[in-house]
């Protein structure tokens, strides 16, 4: 199952089994791929540092860094990197866990040499797939013509194939939860839920019940079984909006379910594994909470394996006349009025305008002066 597209394909496979490493080589260079092996994940970022090889193939259990710590390092560097997991050891937790940190697919030894060219292939394919998507498609909520969108939605298009964390920054009012569900659309998720939840809009024991859910009688008022997020979001995406104002007690829950995938409902002694994508935004500066010890460090790489910056609308002023024309259609659709339009003083002014609401206050003034 190789293409010409293949033929050009640089592998890197990492194993410190010399004789399953040789293995594993062979069968992939007859299979037209260039490959290079390394016996450790030591010698493995060496290469990564002389070359950018198009995928790894790395084992899991190895002295000194093993697979999990490098597939750290490289999306470190590389977030949209796809890498491929083998082990003969590890069990459904460990393979949750790395396809949680971006790992494209997980393979249990013994791996058949059909399976191992048809996983490349095809995890070779996604990436370049993803990487040749222009912006139609993609982001169709975000209306932009700014570079600076371009290249941010490009990023995100590319994190979109890889199913990992996200970090998604900015200003109140940029758009992070548009941003988060057009990366879930374009995922191998989109036909499961994308759940969302503002975490700084509930009390901390609310908002524990409302995540990991509830057994009947956990505290007073719990009359029946309540289901959480986590398990409502299960095989798709769980969005935790303004994570920064999560309280501290409850950041170490949400550490201890990003470990192991499992919840445990309020008042329960039975953990219920779950699969979710979690992508995650704040307006805080996180780095800066935690130095001030208000926000765990540990979670804080957790959530943060790929970071997204939403600019605000003083970063792309050049998408105000666009923004405004899109909401005014918005209006005049809802109404069955004909479009109006803004003067030109009235759009330069909007232009040069201090807009601290960024896109949610424009559309809102736009909505405002249509009424």
């Amino acid at each position: 199952m190789t293409s010409t597209k293949s033929k050009r394909s640089h592998l890197l496979v990492v194993d410190d089994d010399k004789d399953h490493l040789a293995l594993i080589k062979r069968w992939l260079e007859l299979a037209n791929f260039t490959v290079t092996g390394a016996e450790s994940g030591e010698k493995a970022l060496a290469v990564l540092e002389s070359k950018r090889p198009d995928l790894v193939i790395t084992d899991l259990v190895m002295t000194g860094i093993d697979g999990i710590r490098l597939l750290r390092e490289i999306h470190r560097h590389d977030p949209v990197m796809p890498v491929i997991i083998m082990s003969g050891q590890a069990g459904i937790p460990e393979a949750v866990k790395a396809t949680h940190l971006g790992a494209s697919t997980f393979l249990t030894k013994p791996i058949l040499r059909e399976t191992l060219v048809e996983e490349a292939a095809q995890a070779l394919a996604a990436h370049m797939g993803a990487e040749s998507l222009g912006p139609d498609g993609f982001g169709a909520k975000i209306v932009h013509r700014s570079q600076v969108m371009a290249e941010l939605l490009g990023r995100a298009r590319l994190v979109a194939a890889v199913d990992t964390t996200v970090l998604i920054t900015g200003e109140t009012g940029t758009g992070k939860e548009v941003l988060a569900e057009s990366i879930h659309r374009a995922s191998p998720r989109a036909d499961l839920p994308f759940v969302a939840i503002n975490c700084s809009a509930l009390p901390e024991e609310l908002l524990e019940s409302e995540l990991f859910g509830h057994e009947k009688g956990a505290f007073t008022g719990a009359v029946t079984r309540h289901e959480g997020l986590f398990q409502a979001a299960d095989g798709g995406t769980l969005f935790l909006d303004e994570i920064g104002d999560m309280p501290l007690p409850l950041q170490a829950k949400l550490l201890r379910v990003l470990q192991d995938f499992m919840v445990r409902p309020v008042g329960s002694t039975q953990a219920i594994p779950v699969d979710v994508r979690i992508i995650s935004a704040t307006h805080h500066d996180l780095e800066q909470l935690v130095g001030q010890n208000e926000f765990r460090e540990d979670l804080f790489y957790r959530l943060s394996v790929v970071p997204l910056h939403m600019p605000s609308l003083r970063e792309r002023r050049e998408d105000i006349p666009l923004l405004t024309e899109h909401f005014l259609k918005q209006v005049a659709d809802r109404t069955n009025r004909g479009i109006k339009r803004f003067a030109p003083d009235a759009l330069r002014h909007l232009m040069g305008a201090d807009l601290p609401g960024n896109v949610r206050q424009l559309q809102n003034l736009v909505e405002q002066c249509s009424v």
